[in-house]
């Protein structure tokens, strides 16, 4: 069984046929009881005719177990997940295929597949009897409003011979799992405070060659360029070899999630956290789309995707930062330093930050972040306003006053309160207003700025 598609999966090792036995059925002991009593007694008043009875209640159960556990019915299953990652709260189809491939029909079947209670209710499906060669299908949606990775199986099937005398349940070892990610929100293509070095229409491309003597060439590909042939290096290496086209310079951005524990309040999908991860997702794949190389950063220090952070303007890369995002939690970290460690080392570039409540330390930590960038925004969730609290009115709140210790470092800061719509925000910080100087458009085209 697969995600993808189809897959088939045979049934669990046989068993022994103490095993089947124990699956005889209210009638089939009833009627082994009745023989065996009905044998008894024929014995006993040497009624010949009685004999036949007993002997006939006493064989059928067990030739049902026998013929039940000895074929099996060769039954197979499969299992199609469509699609098999899924936004929050939206849903996905389940479809499971029955089929008997043997020369015998089927009893009553009970289909079982076994789902984590955030999904749903456990789907059941009774079928009627199987002709030989026969298929099923039935299908069921599941959902979730919590993030994760949630593994659907085993099948379960519960078989019985056609007159009921015995069940057997055969599982399925396949599993298939469905990733919930955050919920990713469209921006708006509008102009944040600057942009990482070389980034623009000046200093979009590097050339690979510093002259004729310095050009690096590869070998010749069907439609290329005659005119690019370099005629040295293919006398040199036998084969024609051309000129490297210009490479690009991708613009570089970082996206930093604040998963300390202490730092949000409440739990469940309307919790703060769960908005600053669906905002980290939403800016990730905005910047990917507009051919940015993103990495995902968490107070952690640890990095996504690849060895050194950077990943690439694709859908491969947005969805290893999908799926990172799906599973992440709280740390146990205490502090911001891990994550400044890694921004002191290098990367540069754009940087887009969601905090979490930062204390007068975590909030200077923060801050010096900015001296590594070339520019910074940062989303910082007012945990008091997240909480319902009185002091959120305060003047010298810790939200208020981590917003003003981030302002003055150079950050375009904005505090989310409750409600507050990541595409709203996100137009907010590209307009001059916004906390920090208009810039070049991130990823835009020229006056698609707000």
């Amino acid at each position: 069984m697969s995600a993808g598609g189809p897959g088939r999966a045979g049934p669990a090792g046989p068993g022994g046929l103490g095993a089947a036995l124990g699956g005889l059925t209210t009638r089939g002991r009833s009627f082994l009881a009745a023989g065996v009593a009905a044998t008894g007694c024929a014995y006993v008043l040497g009624q010949e005719e009685l004999l036949r009875v007993g002997l006939l209640l006493t064989v059928l159960p067990l030739l049902c177990v026998v013929v039940l556990h000895r074929t099996r019915h060769r039954v197979t299953g499969s299992r199609r997940l469509s699609p098999a990652r899924v936004p929050a709260s939206a849903e996905a189809r389940v479809s499971l295929r029955v089929e008997n491939v043997s020369r015998l029909p089927t009893g009553l079947l009970m289909l079982q597949d076994q789902v984590p209670y955030v999904l749903g209710p456990r789907p059941r499906f009774v079928l009627d009897r199987m002709e030989p060669g026969g298929r099923r299908e039935v299908s069921y949606r599941v959902r979730s409003d919590l993030r994760g990775r949630y593994p659907l199986g085993p099948l379960q099937l519960r078989l019985t011979d056609p007159f009921g005398m015995c069940e057997l349940t055969r599982g399925f070892g396949a599993y298939d799992t469905l990733t919930v990610m955050p919920r990713v929100e469209p921006l708006p293509p509008v102009r944040l405070g600057g942009e990482a070095a070389g980034h623009g229409d000046g200093h979009r491309r590097s050339l690979a060659l510093a002259g004729d003597d310095d050009v690096i060439p590869r070998g010749y590909r069907h439609g290329d360029d005659l005119r690019r042939v370099h005629w040295r290096s293919t006398a040199r290496h036998g084969e024609l070899m051309v000129r490297r086209e210009e490479q690009p310079q991708r613009a570089h951005c970082t996206v930093l999630l604040d998963t300390r524990g202490d730092a949000y309040f409440g739990a469940g999908p309307d919790s703060p956290f769960e908005w600053a991860v669906a905002g980290a997702a939403s800016a990730a794949v905005h910047l990917l789309e507009r051919d940015f190389s993103v990495r995902l950063l968490t107070d952690t220090g640890t990095p996504v995707p690849g060895p050194d952070g950077m990943g690439h303007g694709t859908a491969d890369a947005a969805g290893l930062l999908l799926d990172t995002l799906a599973t992440v939690d709280h740390s146990e970290e205490t502090g911001l330093s891990p994550a400044y460690d890694v921004l002191r080392g290098g990367g540069g570039g754009l940087l887009v930050a969601f905090f979490g409540e930062l204390d007068e330390r975590q909030a200077a930590v923060a801050a010096r972040m900015r001296q590594r960038s070339g520019t910074a925004v940062a989303f910082l969730l007012d945990q008091d306003a997240w909480a319902g609290s009185p002091g959120q009115h305060a003047p010298a709140s810790p939200a208020k006053e981590g917003l003003r210790m981030l302002r003055e470092a150079g950050w375009t800061a904005l505090l989310v309160t409750p409600g507050a719509a990541l595409p709203d925000l996100w137009r907010v910080a590209g307009s001059p207003g916004g906390g920090g100087a208009l810039g070049r458009l991130v990823g835009g085209h020229a006056g698609g700025g707000a």
